[in-house]
């Protein structure tokens, strides 16, 4: 809106832009995203892809549930996002032995060697981040942003 510009409306009752929490999260999410998938484009992996065999990797053998929650998504998101994984090779979805109604997620060989293969775009990527924002400020950010994904809202 232009400088000295009176809202009117139903506009009048919105609040600013810059109070909505989810707005300015999402905005600041997209443009950091689209950073590291300029970065990890090389190796044919999206940030979120890489995220998944990240945790894959650091946690053995999650089941659907436990890697959802892990990543702070809803099952059918986080299936949505492990089809093309398990399409190209990189990790597999088995039945849990002890529970069978149960899926596990396991790192595949080639998912080991995609991994490796990125982490030298991550860190380009982690590096860039850092030097426009700043080391110190980065860290308290990622503080920040783990506190914000643990809050329990309540209804008020």
């Amino acid at each position: 809106m232009p400088k000295g510009a009176k809202r009117e409306g139903v506009a009048a009752s919105l609040p600013a832009e810059n109070l909505c929490n989810v707005t300015a999260l999402r905005k600041a999410t997209r443009h950091v995203s689209q950073l590291y998938d300029a970065m990890l484009a090389p190796t044919g992996l999206r940030s979120t892809q890489r995220a998944i065999l990240v945790h894959v990797a650091r946690y053995g053998s999650p089941t659907m549930s436990e890697l959802a929650t892990a990543l702070v998504l809803d099952r059918s998101a986080l299936n949505h996002n492990l089809k093309p994984l398990e399409r190209e090779g990189l990790l597999r979805i088995v039945a849990d032995q002890d529970d069978r109604r149960s899926r596990r997620i396991l790192l595949s060989k080639r998912g080991e060697a995609k991994l490796k293969q990125s982490a030298q775009a991550w860190q380009r990527a982690q590096e860039r981040f850092e030097t426009a924002y700043g080391a110190r400020p980065s860290v308290s950010l990622r503080a920040s942003l783990q506190q914000v994904a643990s809050l329990v809202f309540t209804e008020t």
